[in-house]
């Protein structure tokens, strides 16, 4: 990697390029990451320069390999977005901004950051599609780096690749970062997997080329006989779609056949179908995989012809025929574009449509302030294949895949959507839920003053839809929504055996965590009666208050208990100090004690003796002067609070078999956390009463033989 390489490749893509603002752009990010280096122990401005390569390969325009050298001297250096505007203007100052994460801000969560950080890059995005490409090389060149970093950020980094900047280059058609992004996301997701993969395919790789380069041969005999020029190769498939392919159709990869496919690229389109027919001759098709592309492209712009057909021994091989324009725009989809090349910057119609769905996006988002719904319907916008449906005039209209006819209805106009009362698909009524499949004629059935069900926001699958319904219901009345919205959150206290009262003191605590001023109660019970705010997750996370509220009650009031026996000079009945009377005894938070534990005591410093398990950390190395021999009292009907931690494989139903344990051993639970891990397992904390250590053993076997727990134990402090 070097600077005379991207300005020689500057020059052959974009020649006469403003040669003197790239070099000043990487004299700026020279001076600003001096002095800084990356986790490999590499000067950090490897990294800039290493995103500039990238974008130069994808042909970029000078202003985006200029912003590229600057993308993080903002985030990671003492420079300011005014500084950039003031020596490179505003639009590179725009795109550097657009990739800036917003660090210097406080948020509630790690969580919410990232949500924040999402809405500022999208919308930075739908003002200059270049912020996204910068992106996409930047998180290209950190995934090809990531092992230098801890196992911990690794993980965090590739999820966040594979759940985000994966699907949405898929979305844009980007297939260059979509196909690398996946496979190094999942080397570090999930690596056993990913190298055992790796491995068997190599073993078979020379038994694959063979088979390719015959079936190769014959096909470009049979072209050029018929004077059709094409030309030939063999792509290997990326070991991240071979796994998920073998993970949804449950097979080895003995069973997949179709390891590698066939790309035949020529001219023009005319020349596609011609070779298609030379293909089906030579071979015979399987039945049902062949897909048209090209007659019905896909919405990020992907053009081809995919046909299966049963090669010699009959293995399976896919064959993908394209022009070299179709060829360019799948590995780069809507980024090689001609709108940023040779200056030209009027944008046109076409370009425009393909980027309507970031409209749409943009709308939606504004009305989300959940932060897990904003994630949820993100994914789904993003991750999920497309079903291609008709109008009844013949037009295409392309809908997430599991879409209803109310979907449909909102995609053709909002009056449609909000007026529906039925549908037709292929000439037959059909139920609201029903799912559209690729090839479906659609009709909508209106009725004049019908009006929508918010129990459609519970069946269709796009954003857009969803924002069309909430957006009726906003309009349809304030007073309407607030009691509604009342309505719905008292009914979801309810499985939590809590009501609207209990949640007075805590509520403003609660809405400020959607972005709600304490002031504007009423606003927030109107997003929850219209479906701007998920109920379910508002009811949980009062719950969780709740419980964390109840938990220190709990321990204020042992506190409380402790001043009353030190007023009043009476010793604890449940311990007893050998030799020494009217001592204030508190139990130690750090390994709390229960009766049954060999336990000892230490003298503190003004707060009385406190009482440890005999193999607590905290005093290990301790004076043996401060340490007295203490046993166990005869006090009844005492409760005393321990911490567990149980490790199992997460599965449905498993924290309600939990509760149900504690339940029946009448062991009150003052706060429960639970988590699921990377590696699928689920890790559950909790605080628990038990009256004794033989209680809380049979409370720990009866965890211990539930299905798929690997272990329970106390927790001890450090």
């Amino acid at each position: 990697m070097n600077l005379d390489k991207i300005h020689a490749s500057l020059a052959e893509y974009a020649p006469g390029y403003d040669a003197d603002l790239v070099q000043r752009a990487w004299n700026l990010a020279q001076r600003a990451h001096e002095g800084q280096f990356r986790e490999s122990g590499l000067p950090f401005v490897v990294h800039p320069l290493a995103v500039a390569e990238i974008l130069t390969e994808m042909e970029q325009d000078p202003e985006t390999i200029a912003a590229a050298f600057l993308h993080d001297v903002v985030e990671d250096a003492d420079v300011s977005v005014e500084e950039i505007k003031a020596d490179f203007g505003a639009e590179i100052a725009q795109l550097v901004d657009g990739v800036t994460k917003l660090k210097r801000l406080r948020f509630q969560s790690k969580e919410q950051q990232q949500v924040e950080n999402l809405r500022k890059m999208f919308m930075a995005m739908a003002r200059d599609f270049r912020v996204i490409i910068i992106k996409f090389a930047d998180r290209l060149h950190n995934m090809r780096t990531l092992s230098h970093m801890p196992p911990t950020r690794q993980k965090d980094i590739a999820r966040e690749t594979m759940e985000i900047y994966a699907p949405l280059a898929h979305r844009l058609g980007i297939f260059k970062f979509k196909w690398e992004l996946e496979d190094l996301s999942f080397r570090y997701l999930h690596p056993q997997q990913y190298y055992q993969l790796a491995r068997e395919i190599q073993q078979r790789r020379e038994e694959r080329e063979q088979l390719i380069n015959e079936i190769s041969f014959k096909i470009s005999d049979s072209l050029q006989t018929a004077g059709l020029k094409a030309e030939i190769t063999g792509r290997p498939k990326h070991l991240y779609s071979i796994w998920r392919k073998m993970q949804v159709q449950n097979k080895t990869l003995n069973e997949i056949f179709d390891l590698t496919a066939l790309r035949v690229v020529v001219d023009n389109v005319r020349d596609c179908y011609t070779v298609l027919g030379h293909i089906h001759n030579l071979y015979k098709p399987v039945p049902g995989r062949f897909k048209d592309y090209i007659a019905m492209p896909k919405s990020n712009m992907y053009q081809s012809l995919h046909t299966t057909v049963i090669g010699p021994q009959g293995v399976p091989v896919e064959i993908q025929i394209r022009t070299w324009q179709m060829h360019h725009t799948s590995e780069y989809g809507l980024a090689s574009h001609w709108r940023y090349k040779e200056g030209n910057r009027k944008g046109d119609r076409q370009f425009e449509q393909k980027l309507s769905w970031l409209r749409q996006f943009m709308e939606w988002q504004v009305e989300l302030k959940d932060t897990n719904e904003y994630i949820e319907t993100l994914k789904i916008d993003l991750f999920d294949d497309e079903v291609f449906v008709f109008t009844p005039k013949g037009d295409v209209i392309d809908l997430p895949m599991g879409a209803v006819p109310l979907d449909f209805a909102y995609r053709i106009h909002t009056d449609i959507g909000n007026k529906t009362v039925g549908a037709k698909v292929n000439g037959k009524l059909v139920p609201l839920d029903h799912k559209l499949q690729t090839g479906d004629i659609v009709e909508i059935v209106t009725q004049k003053g019908a009006s929508p069900s918010r129990d459609w926001l519970k069946l269709v699958k796009s954003s857009q839809a969803r924002t069309k319904i909430r957006q009726w219901f906003k309009r349809a009345g304030r007073e309407q929504n607030i009691e509604k919205g009342r309505e719905l959150l008292a009914r979801e206290l309810k499985r939590y055996n809590l009501n609207l009262s209990d949640i007075t003191e805590r509520f403003d605590q609660l809405i400020k965590r959607y972005n709600y001023n304490p002031k504007q109660g009423d606003d927030f019970f109107a997003a929850l009666g219209y479906g701007g705010l998920n109920v379910a997750s508002v009811g949980r996370k009062l719950y969780q208050l709740t419980l964390k509220e109840r938990a220190e009650e709990v321990r204020l009031a042992d506190l409380d208990e402790v001043r009353e026996q030190r007023d009043t000079g009476r010793q604890d009945q449940n311990v007893v100090i050998k030799g020494a009377d009217n001592l204030l005894i508190r139990f130690s938070r750090c390994c709390k004690p229960v009766p049954g534990d060999k336990i000892v005591g230490y003298v503190t410093r003004g707060r009385g003796v406190s009482v440890h398990r005999v193999d607590c950390p905290s005093i290990r190395g301790a004076q043996k002067e401060r340490l007295l021999e203490v046993s166990w009292g005869e006090a009844e009907n005492q409760a005393f609070p321990v911490e567990l931690i149980i490790v199992a494989w997460d599965r449905k139903g498993l924290l309600q078999e939990i509760m149900h344990i504690f339940g029946e051993a009448k062991a009150n639970i003052l706060a429960i956390h639970g988590s699921g891990q990377n590696d699928g397992s689920a890790r559950v904390n909790l605080t628990v009463e038990v009256s004794s250590l033989e209680h809380l053993r049979t409370i720990s076997e009866r965890l211990k033989s539930l299905r798929s727990v690997m272990e329970v134990r106390r927790r001890q402090h450090k």
